[in-house]
Protein backbone atom coordinates (compact mmCIF):
# COMPACT_ATOMS: atom_id res chain seq x y z
CA UNK A 1 0.00 0.00 0.00
CA UNK A 2 1.25 3.47 -0.89
CA UNK A 3 0.23 6.89 0.36
CA UNK A 4 -1.02 8.81 -2.69
CA UNK A 5 -2.15 12.39 -3.19
CA UNK A 6 -4.26 13.00 -6.30
CA UNK A 7 -4.28 16.68 -7.25
CA UNK A 8 -7.41 17.61 -9.19
CA UNK A 9 -10.95 16.29 -8.67
CA UNK A 10 -12.20 16.63 -12.23
CA UNK A 11 -13.51 13.53 -13.96
CA UNK A 12 -10.11 11.98 -14.66
CA UNK A 13 -8.56 12.81 -11.30
CA UNK A 14 -11.60 11.41 -9.49
CA UNK A 15 -11.48 8.21 -11.54
CA UNK A 16 -7.78 7.70 -10.84
CA UNK A 17 -8.38 8.31 -7.13
CA UNK A 18 -11.20 5.74 -7.23
CA UNK A 19 -9.01 3.20 -9.00
CA UNK A 20 -6.04 3.71 -6.67
CA UNK A 21 -8.26 3.40 -3.60
CA UNK A 22 -9.77 0.19 -4.97
CA UNK A 23 -6.21 -1.09 -5.52
CA UNK A 24 -5.63 -0.78 -1.77
CA UNK A 25 -3.71 2.51 -1.61
CA UNK A 26 -4.34 5.26 0.92
CA UNK A 27 -5.56 8.15 -1.25
CA UNK A 28 -6.26 11.81 -0.55
CA UNK A 29 -7.96 13.67 -3.42
CA UNK A 30 -7.56 17.44 -3.62
CA UNK A 31 -10.42 19.45 -5.08
CA UNK A 32 -10.20 23.10 -6.12
CA UNK A 33 -13.92 23.40 -5.31
CA UNK A 34 -14.59 23.01 -1.57
CA UNK A 35 -18.15 21.87 -2.26
CA UNK A 36 -16.89 19.00 -4.42
CA UNK A 37 -14.63 17.77 -1.62
CA UNK A 38 -17.54 17.96 0.80
CA UNK A 39 -19.79 15.98 -1.56
CA UNK A 40 -17.19 13.24 -2.06
CA UNK A 41 -16.71 12.83 1.69
CA UNK A 42 -20.42 13.05 2.53
CA UNK A 43 -22.13 11.27 -0.38
CA UNK A 44 -19.23 9.43 -2.05
CA UNK A 45 -20.15 10.97 -5.40
CA UNK A 46 -18.83 13.74 -7.66
CA UNK A 47 -21.91 14.61 -9.66
CA UNK A 48 -20.43 17.72 -11.27
CA UNK A 49 -17.51 15.96 -12.94
CA UNK A 50 -18.37 12.26 -12.77
CA UNK A 51 -22.15 11.84 -12.55
CA UNK A 52 -23.71 8.49 -11.75
CA UNK A 53 -20.59 6.92 -10.24
CA UNK A 54 -20.27 5.72 -6.63
CA UNK A 55 -16.89 6.37 -5.03
CA UNK A 56 -15.17 4.25 -2.34
CA UNK A 57 -15.93 5.23 1.25
CA UNK A 58 -12.22 4.96 1.99
CA UNK A 59 -11.43 7.78 -0.45
CA UNK A 60 -10.75 11.02 1.42
CA UNK A 61 -11.22 14.36 -0.37
CA UNK A 62 -9.92 17.72 0.79
CA UNK A 63 -9.82 21.37 -0.25
CA UNK A 64 -6.54 21.76 1.68
CA UNK A 65 -3.61 21.35 -0.70
CA UNK A 66 -1.08 20.76 2.10
CA UNK A 67 -3.19 17.90 3.47
CA UNK A 68 -3.24 16.25 0.04
CA UNK A 69 0.52 16.54 -0.55
CA UNK A 70 2.55 16.46 2.65
CA UNK A 71 3.91 13.05 3.60
CA UNK A 72 2.76 11.32 0.41
CA UNK A 73 4.93 8.78 -1.38
CA UNK A 74 3.21 9.40 -4.73
CA UNK A 75 1.61 12.51 -6.20
CA UNK A 76 -0.70 12.24 -9.21
CA UNK A 77 -1.19 15.54 -11.04
CA UNK A 78 -4.59 15.68 -12.75
CA UNK A 79 -5.31 19.38 -13.13
CA UNK A 80 -6.01 21.07 -16.50
CA UNK A 81 -2.82 21.64 -18.49
CA UNK A 82 -2.85 25.43 -18.20
CA UNK A 83 -3.05 25.17 -14.40
CA UNK A 84 -0.30 22.57 -14.02
CA UNK A 85 2.47 25.13 -13.51
CA UNK A 86 0.69 27.26 -10.91
CA UNK A 87 -0.54 24.25 -8.94
CA UNK A 88 2.93 22.67 -9.06
CA UNK A 89 4.42 25.85 -7.62
CA UNK A 90 1.85 25.71 -4.82
CA UNK A 91 2.55 22.07 -3.90
CA UNK A 92 6.35 22.27 -4.25
CA UNK A 93 7.05 23.28 -0.60
CA UNK A 94 5.30 20.15 0.73
CA UNK A 95 6.59 17.50 -1.70
CA UNK A 96 9.13 15.00 -0.42
CA UNK A 97 12.20 14.97 -2.76
CA UNK A 98 11.93 11.16 -2.96
CA UNK A 99 8.32 11.31 -4.08
CA UNK A 100 7.16 9.74 -7.35
CA UNK A 101 5.19 12.28 -9.41
CA UNK A 102 2.80 11.04 -12.11
CA UNK A 103 1.29 13.53 -14.53
CA UNK A 104 -2.08 12.49 -15.95
CA UNK A 105 -3.00 15.78 -17.66
CA UNK A 106 -2.70 16.16 -21.45
CA UNK A 107 -1.59 19.38 -23.05
CA UNK A 108 1.15 21.93 -23.65
CA UNK A 109 1.72 25.05 -21.59
CA UNK A 110 0.53 27.81 -23.88
CA UNK A 111 2.70 30.60 -22.41
CA UNK A 112 6.00 28.71 -22.67
CA UNK A 113 5.24 25.95 -25.24
CA UNK A 114 6.66 23.43 -22.77
CA UNK A 115 5.51 19.88 -22.20
CA UNK A 116 3.90 19.40 -18.80
CA UNK A 117 6.66 17.07 -17.60
CA UNK A 118 9.13 19.88 -18.35
CA UNK A 119 7.01 22.22 -16.23
CA UNK A 120 7.04 19.73 -13.35
CA UNK A 121 10.77 19.02 -13.65
CA UNK A 122 11.55 22.72 -13.46
CA UNK A 123 9.13 23.35 -10.58
CA UNK A 124 9.22 20.40 -8.19
CA UNK A 125 12.11 19.34 -5.90
CA UNK A 126 12.30 15.78 -7.25
CA UNK A 127 14.76 14.10 -9.60
CA UNK A 128 13.64 14.35 -13.27
CA UNK A 129 13.57 10.55 -13.55
CA UNK A 130 10.90 10.50 -10.83
CA UNK A 131 8.49 12.35 -13.14
CA UNK A 132 6.26 9.84 -14.94
CA UNK A 133 3.66 10.53 -17.65
CA UNK A 134 0.41 8.55 -17.82
CA UNK A 135 -1.40 8.69 -21.16
CA UNK A 136 -3.59 6.55 -23.38
CA UNK A 137 -7.11 6.00 -24.77
CA UNK A 138 -8.78 6.39 -21.40
CA UNK A 139 -12.23 7.95 -21.19
CA UNK A 140 -12.90 8.67 -17.52
CA UNK A 141 -16.53 7.56 -17.86
CA UNK A 142 -15.51 4.10 -19.04
CA UNK A 143 -12.69 3.56 -16.55
CA UNK A 144 -15.13 4.57 -13.80
CA UNK A 145 -17.43 1.75 -14.95
CA UNK A 146 -14.45 -0.64 -14.98
CA UNK A 147 -14.55 -1.16 -18.73
CA UNK A 148 -11.38 -3.00 -19.86
CA UNK A 149 -8.83 -0.28 -20.67
CA UNK A 150 -5.12 -0.01 -21.50
CA UNK A 151 -2.75 2.88 -20.89
CA UNK A 152 0.96 3.78 -20.88
CA UNK A 153 3.26 5.12 -18.18
CA UNK A 154 6.50 6.67 -19.44
CA UNK A 155 9.78 7.67 -17.84
CA UNK A 156 13.42 7.38 -18.91
CA UNK A 157 13.90 5.50 -15.61
CA UNK A 158 12.54 1.94 -15.70
CA UNK A 159 12.15 1.71 -11.92
CA UNK A 160 9.91 4.79 -11.83
CA UNK A 161 7.81 3.54 -14.73
CA UNK A 162 7.38 0.12 -13.12
CA UNK A 163 6.40 1.70 -9.79
CA UNK A 164 3.65 3.64 -11.58
CA UNK A 165 2.64 0.49 -13.44
CA UNK A 166 2.26 -1.41 -10.16
CA UNK A 167 0.22 1.39 -8.59
CA UNK A 168 -2.46 1.49 -11.28
CA UNK A 169 -2.61 -1.96 -12.85
CA UNK A 170 -5.58 -4.21 -12.06
CA UNK A 171 -8.06 -6.54 -13.77
CA UNK A 172 -9.69 -3.80 -15.87
CA UNK A 173 -6.86 -1.25 -16.19
CA UNK A 174 -3.86 -2.68 -18.02
CA UNK A 175 -0.71 -0.55 -17.84
CA UNK A 176 2.28 -0.72 -20.20
CA UNK A 177 5.67 0.96 -19.66
CA UNK A 178 7.57 3.07 -22.19
CA UNK A 179 10.92 4.91 -21.92
CA UNK A 180 9.83 7.61 -24.43
CA UNK A 181 8.34 10.21 -22.10
CA UNK A 182 8.44 12.89 -24.79
CA UNK A 183 6.53 10.82 -27.35
CA UNK A 184 3.92 9.49 -24.92
CA UNK A 185 3.28 12.98 -23.60
CA UNK A 186 3.04 14.59 -27.03
CA UNK A 187 0.71 11.86 -28.27
CA UNK A 188 -1.73 12.61 -25.46
CA UNK A 189 -1.56 16.36 -26.06
CA UNK A 190 -1.58 16.60 -29.86
CA UNK A 191 -4.36 14.09 -30.51
CA UNK A 192 -6.82 16.57 -28.99
CA UNK A 193 -6.14 18.97 -31.88
CA UNK A 194 -6.86 16.30 -34.49
CA UNK A 195 -9.98 15.27 -32.55
CA UNK A 196 -11.20 18.87 -32.82
CA UNK A 197 -10.63 18.70 -36.58
CA UNK A 198 -12.55 15.41 -36.80
CA UNK A 199 -15.42 16.94 -34.86
CA UNK A 200 -15.49 20.00 -37.10
CA UNK A 201 -15.67 17.66 -40.10
CA UNK A 202 -18.64 15.87 -38.53
CA UNK A 203 -20.35 19.17 -37.80
CA UNK A 204 -19.93 20.27 -41.40
CA UNK A 205 -21.75 17.13 -42.51
CA UNK A 206 -18.77 15.39 -44.10
CA UNK A 207 -18.46 11.62 -43.94
CA UNK A 208 -16.21 8.82 -42.83
CA UNK A 209 -13.80 9.39 -45.73
CA UNK A 210 -13.02 12.88 -44.46
CA UNK A 211 -12.62 11.76 -40.87
CA UNK A 212 -10.32 8.90 -41.89
CA UNK A 213 -8.15 11.32 -43.87
CA UNK A 214 -7.93 13.74 -40.95
CA UNK A 215 -7.05 11.08 -38.40
CA UNK A 216 -4.50 9.37 -40.64
CA UNK A 217 -2.75 12.53 -41.74
CA UNK A 218 -3.09 13.87 -38.21
CA UNK A 219 -0.98 11.09 -36.76
CA UNK A 220 1.69 11.97 -39.35
CA UNK A 221 1.75 15.55 -38.05
CA UNK A 222 1.93 14.36 -34.45
CA UNK A 223 4.91 12.10 -35.17
CA UNK A 224 6.61 14.81 -37.23
CA UNK A 225 6.55 17.30 -34.36
CA UNK A 226 7.45 14.57 -31.90
CA UNK A 227 10.53 13.60 -33.85
CA UNK A 228 11.63 17.23 -34.00
CA UNK A 229 11.44 17.33 -30.19
CA UNK A 230 13.36 14.09 -29.66
CA UNK A 231 10.54 11.52 -29.52
CA UNK A 232 10.57 8.16 -31.28
CA UNK A 233 8.14 8.06 -34.22
CA UNK A 234 7.27 4.48 -33.22
CA UNK A 235 5.61 5.76 -30.04
CA UNK A 236 2.88 7.41 -32.10
CA UNK A 237 1.83 4.00 -33.42
CA UNK A 238 1.03 2.94 -29.85
CA UNK A 239 -1.66 3.54 -27.25
CA UNK A 240 -0.79 7.18 -26.58
CA UNK A 241 -0.71 7.97 -30.32
CA UNK A 242 -2.99 6.02 -32.65
CA UNK A 243 -4.91 4.53 -29.72
CA UNK A 244 -5.74 7.82 -28.04
CA UNK A 245 -6.40 9.54 -31.37
CA UNK A 246 -8.86 6.82 -32.38
CA UNK A 247 -10.90 7.09 -29.20
CA UNK A 248 -10.76 10.89 -28.93
CA UNK A 249 -11.45 11.51 -32.60
CA UNK A 250 -14.63 9.46 -32.79
CA UNK A 251 -16.22 8.91 -29.39
CA UNK A 252 -19.35 10.45 -27.89
CA UNK A 253 -17.39 10.79 -24.62
CA UNK A 254 -14.75 13.05 -26.21
CA UNK A 255 -15.02 16.71 -25.22
CA UNK A 256 -12.71 17.76 -28.04
CA UNK A 257 -14.72 15.89 -30.66
CA UNK A 258 -17.93 17.36 -29.25
CA UNK A 259 -16.50 20.90 -29.27
CA UNK A 260 -15.30 20.52 -32.86
CA UNK A 261 -18.70 19.24 -33.97
CA UNK A 262 -20.43 22.22 -32.36
CA UNK A 263 -18.03 24.63 -34.10
CA UNK A 264 -18.61 22.85 -37.42
CA UNK A 265 -22.34 23.33 -36.95
CA UNK A 266 -21.88 27.07 -36.69
CA UNK A 267 -21.33 27.93 -33.04
CA UNK A 268 -18.38 30.17 -32.20
CA UNK A 269 -15.46 28.68 -30.24
CA UNK A 270 -16.12 31.15 -27.43
CA UNK A 271 -19.76 30.12 -27.17
CA UNK A 272 -18.88 26.42 -27.13
CA UNK A 273 -16.30 26.79 -24.37
CA UNK A 274 -18.66 28.83 -22.20
CA UNK A 275 -21.37 26.19 -22.49
CA UNK A 276 -19.48 23.47 -20.59
CA UNK A 277 -17.78 23.28 -17.15
CA UNK A 278 -15.32 20.77 -18.64
CA UNK A 279 -11.93 21.78 -20.05
CA UNK A 280 -11.49 21.32 -23.82
CA UNK A 281 -7.73 20.77 -23.81
CA UNK A 282 -7.38 20.82 -27.60
CA UNK A 283 -8.11 24.54 -27.76
CA UNK A 284 -5.06 25.90 -25.89
CA UNK A 285 -2.96 22.99 -27.16
CA UNK A 286 -3.71 23.90 -30.77
CA UNK A 287 -2.28 27.36 -30.22
CA UNK A 288 0.79 26.05 -28.41
CA UNK A 289 1.42 23.35 -31.03
CA UNK A 290 0.96 25.79 -33.90
CA UNK A 291 3.45 28.26 -32.39
CA UNK A 292 5.86 25.41 -31.63
CA UNK A 293 5.64 24.10 -35.20
CA UNK A 294 6.46 27.54 -36.57
CA UNK A 295 9.36 27.92 -34.16
CA UNK A 296 10.80 24.54 -35.20
CA UNK A 297 9.91 24.75 -38.89
CA UNK A 298 7.70 21.64 -38.76
CA UNK A 299 4.88 21.37 -41.28
CA UNK A 300 1.52 20.75 -39.54
CA UNK A 301 -1.26 21.80 -41.93
CA UNK A 302 -4.22 20.34 -40.00
CA UNK A 303 -3.02 21.89 -36.76
CA UNK A 304 -2.55 25.21 -38.53
CA UNK A 305 -6.12 25.19 -39.86
CA UNK A 306 -7.57 24.27 -36.47
CA UNK A 307 -5.61 27.14 -34.95
CA UNK A 308 -6.92 29.54 -37.61
CA UNK A 309 -10.53 28.43 -37.04
CA UNK A 310 -10.23 28.81 -33.27
CA UNK A 311 -8.14 31.98 -33.01
CA UNK A 312 -8.31 33.83 -36.32
CA UNK A 313 -11.96 33.44 -37.28
CA UNK A 314 -11.38 31.32 -40.40
CA UNK A 315 -14.57 29.63 -41.58
CA UNK A 316 -14.33 25.85 -40.97
CA UNK A 317 -15.53 24.97 -44.47
CA UNK A 318 -12.93 27.28 -45.97
CA UNK A 319 -10.27 25.63 -43.82
CA UNK A 320 -11.16 22.19 -45.17
CA UNK A 321 -11.09 23.50 -48.74
CA UNK A 322 -7.63 24.97 -48.19
CA UNK A 323 -6.39 21.64 -46.84
CA UNK A 324 -7.78 19.80 -49.86
CA UNK A 325 -6.20 22.16 -52.38
CA UNK A 326 -2.68 22.27 -50.92
CA UNK A 327 0.21 21.54 -53.23
CA UNK A 328 0.88 17.94 -54.24
CA UNK A 329 3.11 15.88 -51.97
CA UNK A 330 4.10 12.32 -51.09
CA UNK A 331 2.19 10.33 -48.49
CA UNK A 332 5.50 9.38 -46.86
CA UNK A 333 8.69 11.36 -47.28
CA UNK A 334 10.64 8.30 -46.15
CA UNK A 335 9.08 5.90 -48.66
CA UNK A 336 9.45 8.44 -51.45
CA UNK A 337 13.20 7.97 -51.15
CA UNK A 338 12.69 4.60 -52.88
CA UNK A 339 12.03 6.49 -56.11
CA UNK A 340 15.02 8.75 -55.52
CA UNK A 341 17.28 5.69 -55.36
CA UNK A 342 15.89 4.19 -58.58
CA UNK A 343 15.84 7.26 -60.81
Amino acid sequence: MSRVGVIGAGGWGTVLAKLLTANGHQVVLWSYEAETAEEINRDHTNNRFLPGISLPQALLATHDLEQAVQGQEVIVMAVPSQWTGSVARSVAPWIDPGCLVINAAKGLEITTLRRLSQVLIETLPVHPDRIVVLSGPNHAEEVAREVPTATVVASPDLTSAQKAQDLFMNSYFRVYTNPDRIGVELGGALKNIIALAAGISEGLGFGDNTKAALLTRGIVEMARLGEALGASPHTFAGLSGVGDLFVTGSSRHSRNYWAGREIGQGRSPEEVLKSTPMVVEGVPTSKAAYLLSKKLGVEMPITEKVYQVLFEGVDPRQGVQELMTRGKTHESEELAKVWDRTQ
